[in-house]
Protein backbone atom coordinates (compact mmCIF):
# COMPACT_ATOMS: atom_id res chain seq x y z
CA UNK A 1 0.00 0.00 0.00
CA UNK A 2 1.72 3.43 -0.97
CA UNK A 3 1.57 6.26 0.97
CA UNK A 4 -1.44 8.64 0.14
CA UNK A 5 -0.55 11.44 -1.68
CA UNK A 6 -1.66 15.28 -0.79
CA UNK A 7 -0.69 16.76 -3.55
CA UNK A 8 1.21 15.45 -7.05
CA UNK A 9 3.21 18.27 -8.78
CA UNK A 10 5.99 19.10 -11.38
CA UNK A 11 8.99 18.96 -9.03
CA UNK A 12 7.85 17.07 -6.23
CA UNK A 13 5.21 15.12 -4.66
CA UNK A 14 3.64 15.63 -1.24
CA UNK A 15 2.65 12.98 0.91
CA UNK A 16 1.35 11.52 3.87
CA UNK A 17 4.02 9.05 6.47
CA UNK A 18 1.98 5.46 6.94
CA UNK A 19 2.92 4.98 10.85
CA UNK A 20 2.27 1.83 12.68
CA UNK A 21 -1.01 3.43 13.94
CA UNK A 22 -2.06 4.81 10.56
CA UNK A 23 -1.39 8.16 8.82
CA UNK A 24 -1.37 10.59 11.78
CA UNK A 25 -0.58 13.71 8.88
CA UNK A 26 -4.07 12.66 7.02
CA UNK A 27 -5.52 12.51 9.80
CA UNK A 28 -4.65 15.81 11.53
CA UNK A 29 -5.37 17.36 7.89
CA UNK A 30 -8.86 15.48 8.28
CA UNK A 31 -9.92 16.91 10.85
CA UNK A 32 -9.15 20.37 10.19
CA UNK A 33 -11.83 23.35 8.68
CA UNK A 34 -11.97 23.58 4.74
CA UNK A 35 -10.85 27.47 4.88
CA UNK A 36 -7.46 25.67 6.86
CA UNK A 37 -7.28 22.92 4.55
CA UNK A 38 -7.33 25.22 1.44
CA UNK A 39 -4.89 27.01 2.70
CA UNK A 40 -2.39 23.69 3.68
CA UNK A 41 -3.15 22.70 -0.11
CA UNK A 42 -2.17 25.44 -1.52
CA UNK A 43 1.24 25.52 0.13
CA UNK A 44 1.34 21.82 -0.96
CA UNK A 45 0.78 22.88 -4.87
CA UNK A 46 3.23 25.37 -4.72
CA UNK A 47 5.82 22.89 -3.38
CA UNK A 48 4.79 20.38 -5.45
CA UNK A 49 5.00 22.73 -8.70
CA UNK A 50 7.70 25.13 -7.61
CA UNK A 51 10.52 22.67 -5.84
CA UNK A 52 10.72 25.20 -2.89
CA UNK A 53 8.85 27.71 -1.03
CA UNK A 54 11.14 30.60 0.27
CA UNK A 55 8.26 32.10 2.61
CA UNK A 56 9.62 31.31 6.05
CA UNK A 57 5.89 32.15 7.49
CA UNK A 58 4.47 29.65 5.59
CA UNK A 59 7.77 27.03 5.62
CA UNK A 60 11.30 25.83 7.26
CA UNK A 61 13.47 23.77 8.18
CA UNK A 62 12.53 23.02 11.60
CA UNK A 63 15.83 24.06 13.92
CA UNK A 64 18.98 21.61 13.49
CA UNK A 65 17.15 18.58 12.14
CA UNK A 66 16.54 16.71 8.76
CA UNK A 67 12.86 17.92 9.16
CA UNK A 68 10.94 20.76 7.66
CA UNK A 69 7.49 22.40 8.22
CA UNK A 70 4.55 23.44 6.39
CA UNK A 71 3.27 26.24 8.29
CA UNK A 72 -0.08 28.22 8.53
CA UNK A 73 -0.89 30.71 11.53
CA UNK A 74 -0.89 27.96 13.96
CA UNK A 75 -0.71 24.47 12.56
CA UNK A 76 2.31 22.56 11.85
CA UNK A 77 2.82 19.90 9.93
CA UNK A 78 6.32 18.29 9.79
CA UNK A 79 7.93 16.85 6.94
CA UNK A 80 11.06 15.27 5.11
CA UNK A 81 12.79 14.75 2.18
CA UNK A 82 12.79 11.64 0.55
CA UNK A 83 13.90 11.64 -3.13
CA UNK A 84 11.27 13.61 -5.34
CA UNK A 85 8.93 13.36 -2.36
CA UNK A 86 8.22 15.49 0.70
CA UNK A 87 6.45 13.32 3.32
CA UNK A 88 4.64 14.50 6.44
CA UNK A 89 4.52 12.60 9.30
CA UNK A 90 2.06 14.79 11.68
CA UNK A 91 0.41 17.89 12.41
CA UNK A 92 -0.45 19.70 15.49
CA UNK A 93 -1.18 23.31 16.82
CA UNK A 94 1.56 25.33 18.32
CA UNK A 95 0.52 28.89 20.09
CA UNK A 96 4.20 30.67 21.19
CA UNK A 97 7.27 29.60 21.92
CA UNK A 98 10.27 26.74 20.03
CA UNK A 99 8.63 23.71 18.51
CA UNK A 100 8.20 21.26 21.77
CA UNK A 101 10.80 18.79 21.55
CA UNK A 102 7.85 15.57 21.68
CA UNK A 103 6.91 17.23 18.39
CA UNK A 104 10.12 16.46 16.76
CA UNK A 105 10.30 13.25 18.74
CA UNK A 106 6.84 12.03 16.77
CA UNK A 107 8.19 13.45 13.40
CA UNK A 108 11.33 10.71 13.63
CA UNK A 109 9.02 8.06 15.56
CA UNK A 110 6.75 8.42 12.55
CA UNK A 111 9.42 8.84 9.48
CA UNK A 112 11.34 5.68 11.00
CA UNK A 113 7.82 3.77 10.90
CA UNK A 114 7.10 5.03 7.34
CA UNK A 115 10.82 3.76 6.37
CA UNK A 116 10.31 0.26 8.38
CA UNK A 117 6.93 0.14 6.10
CA UNK A 118 8.57 1.41 2.92
CA UNK A 119 11.30 -1.68 2.93
CA UNK A 120 8.99 -4.31 4.10
CA UNK A 121 7.00 -3.61 1.31
CA UNK A 122 9.68 -2.86 -1.27
CA UNK A 123 10.48 -6.75 0.08
CA UNK A 124 7.34 -8.09 -0.56
CA UNK A 125 7.32 -7.12 -4.05
CA UNK A 126 10.67 -8.96 -4.96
Amino acid sequence: MGRPQAYNGSRLTVEYALASNGCPGLDFYNAQSLRDKAKLNKLFQWLGDHGWINNKTKFKRIEETEFFEFKDFQIRMPCFRQGNAMIITHGFLKKTGPIPPQEIARARRIAGEDAERQKREAKARS
